[in-house]
């Protein structure tokens, strides 16, 4: 766990809220965002703002950082009064964002892009003292180990987003809104990043912080505040939930309502690995995994656990070892021949791999598809929508989402199309994936939850590879845990603990040999 002082900074005076936020209304046409929502930060907080994708969140950031106007509505930065009418103005009046695309230019080093942008950057500037204030601003987040010569290319993405802070630093942001900040980051990375909240803490420095990933809420926040469909539902000190209510504040509904019943039986093994191997990566890897089950390889980033599950879907050239689908071999290294054999893959990242932003949903759900819509090379427009609308309903899209860009609608519902890509009603297939609700917010999670389970009941067998090991608790039928690329065992669902997870990916008290990880895998 990384553990975060909390005690106050002491003070004789009590000084005026950073952040207050009253009555702050929004519409969008007939849809309304905000319906008098109101937000209160102190000096020294981290404060957690929670709420499913539509809650609102989002339109409340833009209107902070001067993207939009409300309707109604006030704000106050340290007791003043501001008006908010451009992002020029949000860093003017100490408000930065940290979102989850980072800004930086990666051609530049870490000193050009600490300032570049800035309106506080002298008129002839000095190298000398823009290096001066900017090492202070790396000093201040425990960030010293980064260059100032380095290109921000060379970096991990931990040492990116801490670059990133530093920018906002430099132009001295006294209030700092980071979106899904630990989305992409190894569990060193975060520790980074959560000491460097608790120096801005120390500062006097406010952090509104947005997860969808709870437990760091309770780590991490001082303070909560839920949205929920435009509306303030909850304002309290974060000690005063617990993760139940937390949930149900934010879905409106129960936690037990979030993770759906595991199956009472599997099936023989849909696809059985023997000694799979990435050069470098993945040293030996032996799994059996049951038809009509979910199976989530554990591992922190730089285990070799995605490495897995891409070689199973065809998309490492080099990798080695024995695949078995169904009793036939299956030949590695070709998405086409994987997919030919039923494995049909969910990548993690949706922008880049899993899905065509730009295009209609329709489009998206049938790109996989043409060969079997065509006649002499010809598409059926008749056919094409017909098979697009079944494949929406299968993954619960209305119909009249069919014509409208992926890129307009919410992270839930785009995890839903590239899932209705990968699915039919063949009752043979594998589904491999890489967090396949990353980016999620908890209400749409609940629905890629029950439709993963579904996709099980109706024959499917899912391999996939996950981070958040509450997510690993409540969906996983097996979990395979591994550690800088050697697999250390299989664990089926009544002896999962948080604690045999921890130990696994963190620090194993040894690596297990050749023959204990094949009987492992087996068993």
């Amino acid at each position: 766990m990384h553990m975060i002082d909390r005690r106050p900074e002491v003070s004789r005076t009590s000084p005026p809220p950073r952040l207050t936020a009253t009555g702050i209304s929004k519409r969008f046409g007939a849809v309304r965002a905000l319906y008098e929502v109101g937000l209160t930060v102190q000096p020294g907080e981290i404060h957690a703002l929670c709420g499913e994708n539509g809650s609102g969140k989002s339109t409340l950031v833009k209107i902070l950082t001067g993207t939009h106007q409300p309707d109604t509505g006030t704000v106050a930065i340290d007791g003043r009064p501001v008006q908010i009418s451009s992002p020029q103005s949000a860093e003017a009046n100490g408000i930065a964002i940290v979102s989850q695309e980072l800004s930086l230019c990666p051609d530049l080093t870490v000193l050009d892009n600490i300032w570049l942008g800035s309106a506080r950057a002298p008129l002839f500037p000095r190298k000398a003292l823009l290096a001066r204030d900017a090492q202070r601003a790396l000093d201040m987040l425990g960030a010293s180990h980064i260059g100032l010569d380095q290109r921000v290319s060379g970096l991990e993405m931990g040492q990116k987003q801490l670059v990133e802070i530093a920018r906002m630093l430099v132009r001295d942001a006294r209030l700092l809104i980071l979106d899904e900040p630990t989305a992409t980051l190894s569990d060193r990375d975060i520790h980074r990043l959560f000491a460097a909240l608790a120096a801005l803490r120390r500062e006097g420095r406010s952090v509104i912080y947005i997860t969808h990933r709870l437990a760091e809420v309770f780590e991490l926040c001082d303070s909560v505040t839920v949205l929920r469909n435009g509306r303030l539902v909850a304002a309290r000190p974060a000690r005063e939930f617990d993760r139940e209510s937390l949930v149900e504040s934010m879905l409106g509904r129960p936690l037990a309502d979030l993770y759906p019943s595991h199956a009472s039986s599997h099936d023989a093994p849909a696809l059985v690995i023997e000694n799979l191997r990435v050069p470098g990566i993945v040293k030996a890897f032996d799994l059996e995994v049951p038809r009509r089950a979910i199976t989530c390889i554990v591992g922190q980033i730089g285990s070799g656990a995605p490495e897995v599950v891409q070689a199973l879907a065809g998309l490492i050239y080099n990798a080695t070892g024995s695949v078995r689908v169904d009793g036939r071999r299956l030949s590695l290294g070709s998405p086409q021949r994987a997919a030919e054999a039923g494995i049909m893959y969910v990548s993690g990242d949706r922008a880049q791999e899993g899905v065509f932003l730009e295009l209609p949903v329709r489009d998206n759900l049938t790109a996989t598809r043409l060969g079997a819509l065509s006649t002499a090379g010809l598409l059926s427009p008749f056919r094409l929508r017909r098979v697009a609308r079944a494949l929406a309903a299968h993954v619960g899209l209305h119909s009249s989402r069919l014509p409208s860009a992926v890129a307009q609608l919410s992270g839930g519902n785009q995890q839903k199309v590239a899932f209705g890509r990968c699915v039919d009603n063949r009752p043979n297939g594998i589904l491999a994936m890489i967090e396949p609700t990353r980016g999620v917010d908890v209400g749409a999670r609940a629905d890629l939850y029950r439709m993963m389970r579904e996709f099980c009941e109706s024959g499917y067998a899912i391999v996939m590879t996950c981070t958040d090991l509450e997510e690993v608790l409540g969906l996983a039928d097996y979990a395979v845990t591994m550690f800088r690329g050697a697999q250390i065992r299989r664990i089926d669902r009544a002896h999962l603990s948080i604690e045999h997870l921890l130990l696994d990916i963190t620090h194993p008290e040894e690596l297990p040999t050749d023959d204990v990880r094949a009987a492992h895998a087996r068993h």
